[in-house]
């Protein structure tokens, strides 16, 4: 506690935590970070919550708390704005296990991504970027669980907190000089939204490289495996690699029609495995399909089309809206994503309803959005010092 950057009030009573809603209730924004662990259970355990505001710097530890409340409330309240770096992270553990959604939200990563840095940036190289200070980042892989803390330790946590209130301030001031001040408030409005933090639980299958190899049944299979996995970590709290490795589940599914005996004479497959859960494989093998299963397939069906012309086209779109991103100084990854770009070949309509409106539009421009759009009713013209993308319409 050498300076007041660094001094902090350390949280580990419920009425300190009532004391620190009471001073900060009237703030008009507040800074946090946590810090948590998540290996070898199925619900990350936040271990620290660091928060910045006017008032002070506050380290709250929330294993001798039996409520975090007053500190969700805050987080919930709309007139105080709230800043985080990377700040979904810490509002998706918020939502999971306190059914907490934020409310006027400023997350630094994603107003820098509109700002002229990439996107992801981390906090260092933004620290580093904006306010031309070092960051110490000595801590990272820190026993977060073991008490008691460190100095050393708090002061690291600490530091991840304290430059969030002047990076915001010089971020804002960036974004109302570009005149993006608007598109970042509207994506923020995304980590306001409780849809944002609820995930399909079936995109860890779908999304996997082995399904699209995969017959029918066995893609099933896949699925269900993917889902029996997540259920029984789930209620024994423990992490999904520790019921079934994921360097299994290709040889598993591979060998599953094979019968039990097949799973047991696997040498890539380990016997305590095949012993313990050959009966389950063998019945969730076996068991009917169901009708939202077959729906299911047929996402997948659409995922496998094969389409080379239209790749091609699709990926020079992308690099037309990268070479635009980059002349505008605004990061690619905000305004497409790869994993959109994916999408887009099986669901136009997505381009509208992600594109289409809000910032993203207005930043692409009618045209780029109607080749995207129609990406299949393109042509590339290739002519003497020459290249043009024409649309149907615009062929002879």
């Amino acid at each position: 506690m050498t300076s007041k950057g660094e001094s902090y009030q350390l949280i580990e009573t419920q009425s300190d935590l009532e004391a620190f809603y009471k001073t900060n209730r009237q703030v008009n924004s507040m800074s946090f970070d946590t810090e948590f662990v998540g290996e070898k259970r199925f619900v990350t355990r936040i271990c620290l919550i660091q928060v910045t505001t006017s008032h002070g710097n506050y380290l709250i530890d929330p294993f001798p708390l039996k409520d975090l409340g007053p500190f969700l409330e805050l987080v919930q309240d709309p007139g105080i704005t709230t800043i985080t770096h990377a700040g979904d992270n810490d509002y998706r553990l918020l939502f999971q296990q306190y059914d907490v959604v934020p409310k006027n939200v400023f997350d630094t990563q994603i107003a820098a991504g509109l700002a002229g840095y990439k996107y992801p940036v981390s906090l260092r190289r933004l620290v580093e970027g904006e306010l031309r200070r070092s960051l110490k980042k000595g801590y990272t892989v820190a026993d977060w669980e073991s008490r008691p803390f460190q100095s050393k330790q708090l002061k690291y946590a600490l530091n991840d907190v304290v430059l969030l209130y002047p990076l915001w301030r010089s971020l804002e001031q960036k974004l109302r000089d570009l005149r993006r001040k608007e598109w970042a408030e509207e994506e923020f409005r995304k980590l306001e939204e409780a849809d944002f933090y609820i995930k399909d639980p079936n995109t860890e299958a779908l999304g996997s490289r082995l399904i699209q190899s995969l017959k029918s049944q066995e893609q099933v299979f896949l699925i269900r495996l993917y889902e029996w996995r997540r259920k029984l970590a789930q209620e024994k709290n423990y992490s999904k690699e520790m019921i079934l490795p994921k360097k299994m589940i290709t040889h598993i599914v591979r060998t599953i029609q094979s019968g039990q005996d097949a799973l047991r004479n696997n040498r890539r497959i380990p016997k305590r495995i095949a012993s313990k859960y050959g009966n389950t494989f063998e019945a969730l093998y076996k068991q009917e399909i169901s009708k939202e299963e077959k729906r299911l397939l047929r996402r997948i069906e659409q995922q496998d089309t094969d389409d080379s012309e239209g790749d091609i086209l699709l990926e020079m779109l992308y690099l037309v809206v990268k070479y635009k991103c980059m002349k505008e100084q605004i990061s690619t990854n905000l305004v497409l994503p790869r994993g959109l770009l994916k999408k887009l070949k099986t669901d136009a309509s997505l381009v509208e309803e992600e594109l289409g409106d809000g910032w993203r539009g207005e930043f692409l421009g009618d045209t780029i959005i109607r080749w995207l759009m129609h990406y299949d009713q393109l042509d590339i013209a290739i002519a003497q010092e020459e290249i043009r993308l024409l649309m149907d319409t615009e062929k002879e």
